[in-house]
Parts: C-alpha cells; sequence; structure tokens
C-alpha cells in the first residue's frame, strides 16, 4: 500500500451494526478477511454491514495477514470475497485473476475507487492563494528555481526534501533525486510516525517544505498539500519517474458470484475516493475511534451515497 498506513488494526472487526431488526435464521454467511491495513479495513466493514443490515445476510471476518494468504483462502473455498487489494503488493495476481493473465480462479469484482499514489508534496498556503512564496512550483522542473526556499542549516547550499521516512520502503528517493538533477538533501526521519509529526509541524509555522506522501492517507484529511508533478511513470525508466498508480479492486470467487448475484452487484457498485477513504481513516488512525462505530456513523449520514449501491432486492 505505498508503504502505507499499515497499521496493526483490530483483532476484530466487529459484528454489531445499525440493524433494523434480527438477522433472520436463514440468513446465509459469508466470511471475508479484515484487512490489515485502515484503508481496506474501512471498505470491507463498509460492505459487510450494508451486507448485515440492509440484505439480511451475516458476516464471518476473519483476522488474517492480508496478502498471499488470502488469495490461497479464497482458491480453497475457505473465503468467499475480499476488498481493496492493491495490484503493486499483489504477487499472486498473474496466476489467478484473468484481468492479470492468470487462470481465473480468483475473480476481479470492480475497482474500489481508491487510487495509491505515492509523490512529493507543497502545502497549498505555498504556491497558491495571495502571498504564496513559489505560484510557479508545478513539477519537479521547478524545484531547483525554488530550492533556496528550502533551504535549512542541515541541508547547506542544498534545498531540504523530506523524503520516504524509512530506507527499507526502497523509495528510491536518493537514485530519482540524482536522475532528476535535483539540488536537495535528502532526509529520513527514520519512522512513519516522526515523518508526519515534522509535516505538522512545518504546517502550523506556515513554513515551506517539500515531502514524500502517498493517497489514501490521513495527512490528506489534516493538510491541504498539493502533488509536485514528476516524469509519467515508466517501468525502464524507474526510479527517476513518478510512482506507478494502484487502481484497487475488490474481488472474490467465480462460485460466490454464481451463487450471490446479489453480493457481487454491490460489491461491483461500491466506490470510495481516496478524500472520502482519508476522512475515515484520520478518525480511526488519529482519533482512535473504533472501526465499526466510524462505518456506522458514515452509513447514516451517507445514505444518499450507499443507497444506489444496494440491488433491488424486490
Amino acid at each position: 500500500m505505498k508503504a502505507l498506513n499499515r497499521t496493526g488494526l483490530l483483532a476484530s472487526a466487529g459484528a454489531a451494526l445499525i440493524a433494523l431488526g434480527s438477522t433472520p435464521a436463514a440468513a446465509d454467511l459469508f466470511k471475508s478477511p479484515v484487512a490489515d491495513w485502515t484503508g481496506g479495513a474501512v471498505t470491507c466493514e463498509i460492505i459487510h454491514q450494508i451486507l448485515e443490515r440492509e440484505m439480511g445476510h451475516r458476516v464471518k471476518r476473519i483476522t488474517m495477514p492480508s496478502g498471499p494468504a488470502v488469495s490461497e483462502g479464497l482458491r480453497a473455498g475457505d473465503l468467499d470475497y475480499a476488498c481493496e487489494t492493491w495490484p503493486s503488493y499483489s504477487t499472486t495476481k498473474e496466476k489467478y485473476v484473468t484481468e492479470f493473465g492468470g487462470d481465473g480462479s480468483i475473480r476481479y469484482y470492480a475497482p474500489v475507487g481508491v487510487i495509491g499514489q505515492s509523490g512529493y508534496y507543497v502545502p497549498r498556503y505555498l504556491v497558491e492563494g495571495e502571498g504564496a512564496l513559489a505560484p510557479d512550483l508545478k513539477t519537479w522542473e521547478d524545484l531547483n528555481r525554488y530550492k533556496d526556499l528550502f533551504k535549512t542549516l542541515e541541508s547547506g547550499d542544498k534545498g531540504r526534501l523530506i523524503a520516504c521516512p524509512v530506507s527499507a520502503w526502497e523509495c528510491k528517493d536518493h537514485d530519482r533525486a540524482a536522475g532528476l538533477d535535483l539540488e536537495y538533501e535528502l532526509v529520513e526521519l527514520g519512522s512513519e510516525t516522526a515523518h508526519w509529526a515534522e509535516l505538522k509541524g512545518l504546517y502550523a509555522r506556515k513554513e515551506p517544505f517539500v515531502a514524500y506522501a502517498w493517497e489514501p492517507h490521513w495527512i490528506h484529511a489534516t493538510l491541504d498539500l498539493v502533488e509536485v508533478e514528476l516524469p509519467p511513470y515508466s517501468e525502464e525508466a524507474w526510479p527517476v519517474s513518478d510512482w506507478p498508480e494502484d487502481v484497487t479492486y475488490n474481488y472474490g470467487t467465480p462460485s460466490f458470484e454464481e451463487e450471490h448475484p446479489d453480493v457481487v452487484a454491490l460489491i461491483r457498485n461500491f466506490r470510495m475516493s481516496n478524500s472520502e477513504q482519508a476522512e475515515l481513516i484520520l478518525a480511526i488512525d488519529v482519533d482512535g475511534r473504533d472501526l465499526d462505530e466510524v462505518v456506522e456513523e458514515w452509513l447514516e449520514n451517507n445514505e444518499e451515497v450507499w443507497r444506489p449501491w444496494v440491488p433491488d432486492q424486490g
């Protein structure tokens, strides 16, 4: 997830809902994994709660590692569907998903709407509005012209770029900066917590900064950031290019779609944007609220959004 905020999330997502009545005794029971990063867990919990509240089903939420184990669980019939996989992090899509050249034993249902993207960001107050100090800063080609704006004591004659916080994430910032001839000192702060604290502090003081970030993330619900355009992603040029976009998708077994086309219709109809998800991630990861409570509140306040996702039950 772009080295995403894969916070260890909840031992269980919980099953208590906004229910209008008790679940019918003959309700179908579906099995779905709980994603081990907040955004993916939000996506699935919205689907789970609609299935339980509006469609009279039950969902067994299974806590397990995301990744290849989910694919094998689907193929074995131990799971029915899963949510928000990230193509660039999947090691099994080429084996099992038809759209990526696989054998079709896992079925691609539909895009989530969430599009993963890493990049370098600056605060909007720096580039837009009255008093903007860098109104022409739009692409990597403009960064050197504004390097003096980003100088600090530690960066010397270079600008300071707050890079990917942990070297093990292999963002290749140094290779990218060298390939683009950026006159910047790259600073790794050592942890995600330190990274976001640094950005929030600079933002509160209205100071200039350019920093690595990714979407979706709660930071975009807290700070108004603008992405600096990098050369378009190219596998051949990487890392001297932008990161690839991750068009996330929901997926499941072919038999599940054949047996429960109404459920898969709901999953196919589901859409959520980066900005919508960022607000929910903020409530969970920063405000410390429970996942099921946040989703329940979102459903109560956004019926006009999700109601059209529900297939006609008549």
